[in-house]
């Protein structure tokens, strides 16, 4: 049975639950306190343990004059604390063969680390103590600044991430989700450090934390060197609160402030080799009941080897080393898009092949042969995904901060395997029916 966290309640203080999942692992979930949730999976016969300290905070979360502060945060985390200078940090996670990075989303931050089990009190407090006491030295804001820019530059080197950035900025238009996650060069250069501190200061508290652990990890434990690490911190712990209600996303399509009512096509130039096209439009959120219907219709459309994008661009014509389709979801939107890069001159018979094939998909519908193939692929990839403690780690954070609930595997795999064709083909037609946009990059003239 899925543990069920109302998506309008995250629970009070004091609250408990607790399931059994697959392969003997226990699943606990706390509400401390100050508020903060503290999610556990405990897989037997594992020796190591992956941690993560969340916030429900991400970039369509910045105010104007903030924009780029949740990705510079990420940075400035691991720049030192009160307690700890930068080259503390490091060296502890090296000095134990253990692992810490983090991710910024559009919607929430996790900081996060993997190591042995012996060791995941340290990893705990390190990462608590970087989320609740993180210095933000005007020295070292300075520095990270030009680290930003240049992973910035990085990233604007490569065709394939401009286009998919361009994408989101195209479908999403002004809504908040479509800015760019990391900030623009622009924002990066201006936003202030006060700028960063207040984004600091307004997102980062008991109420917005969740901490999830997966692995060799004992729940009880976990929750108290957590309060012990908050209290190190000087985040008030001990206070009854009740977290932060989670995002509720209930618009639908093109009722969005800021998302265009219409396609638009846009064409960025660049001294490229190759062309680097999307089509596409707005998707599902996160929550929809139909997702699992989209990750059979993703993985029939552009999911793998044999899809259909990639037999009849790649295999069949030789147009494309690189074709797929992708689809991402969040609170009250998502985006849908089929990708593929190619020849400059050939760039619009790919294109038009991958609205075909697109079209064939809604008109047509799918064969049972790739019905079974599709849920054989999802099944087949949920279940290896699920050997890793960061993925049940990570698993966990989405289920308290997206989703509302935590669904075990045989169910999510009843789920995936209940997918009909008819479902598909209905989501394909909707899919399809949207206002749909098309971004390409490469050497065009005018």
């Amino acid at each position: 049975m899925p543990l069920d966290f109302p998506l309008a309640q995250p629970g009070e203080p004091g609250s408990e639950l607790t399931a059994g999942q697959d392969g003997d692992a226990i699943v606990r979930r706390s509400v401390l306190p100050g508020g903060v949730r503290v999610l556990t999976e405990r897989m037997p016969g594992v020796r190591s343990a992956t941690v993560g300290a969340w916030v429900g905070v991400g970039s369509r979360d910045e105010r104007d004059g903030h924009h780029g502060s949740t990705h510079f945060l990420e940075h400035l985390l691991f720049k030192g604390t009160t307690r700890r200078s930068a080259m503390d940090i490091a060296e502890a996670f090296d000095a134990v063969g253990g692992e810490a990075n983090a991710a910024t989303g559009k919607e929430h931050t996790c900081y996060y680390a993997r190591v042995l089990d012996d060791d995941l009190p340290m990893a705990v407090d390190v990462i608590t103590d970087m989320v609740t006491s993180a210095r933000l030295d005007a020295d070292e804001l300075e520095t990270e600044r030009g680290v930003i820019l240049e992973e910035l530059a990085m990233n604007d080197d490569d065709p394939s991430d401009v286009v998919h950035e361009q994408f989101a900025a195209v479908v999403l238009g002004h809504h908040p989700l479509g800015r760019p996650i990391g900030g623009t060069p622009d924002s990066i250069r201006a936003v202030p450090r006060a700028a960063v501190w207040d984004h600091y200061r307004e997102h980062y508290d008991p109420r917005t934390l969740v901490v999830t652990a997966a692995g060799s990890v004992d729940h009880d434990a976990l929750c108290a060197q957590v309060l012990g690490a908050l209290d190190a911190g000087g985040w008030d712990a001990s206070s009854v609160q009740a977290p932060r209600g989670r995002r509720l996303g209930v618009a639908a399509p093109g009722d969005l402030d800021g998302i265009p009512l219409s396609g638009e096509t846009l064409t960025v130039r660049r001294a490229t080799e190759q062309a680097n096209v999307i089509i596409g439009g707005t998707g599902l959120t996160a929550t929809d009941p139909r997702r699992f219907t989209l990750s059979v219709l993703n993985a029939t459309l552009g999911g793998g080897m044999s899809s259909r994008l990639f037999q009849e661009i790649r295999e069949k014509r030789g147009l494309a080393y690189s074709t797929y389709s992708f689809a991402s979801g969040h609170a009250d939107t998502g985006t849908f898009g089929l990708y593929a890069g190619c020849t400059p001159a050939k760039v619009d018979e790919v294109t038009a092949l991958l609205g075909q094939e697109w079209e064939r998909l809604a008109n047509d519908g799918i064969t049972a042969g790739e019905l079974t193939r599709s849920i054989g692929q999802l099944s087949g990839g949920l279940v290896l995904g699920m050997e890793d403690s960061g993925s049940r780690m990570s698993r966990l954070g989405k289920a308290e901060l997206v989703h509302g609930e935590l669904t075990d595997l045989d169910e999510s795999l009843e789920l995936i395997r209940g997918v009909t064709a008819q479902d598909v083909q209905e989501l394909a037609v909707e899919l399809a029916s949207r206002p749909r946009s098309t971004v390409r990059i490469g050497p065009f003239g005018d």
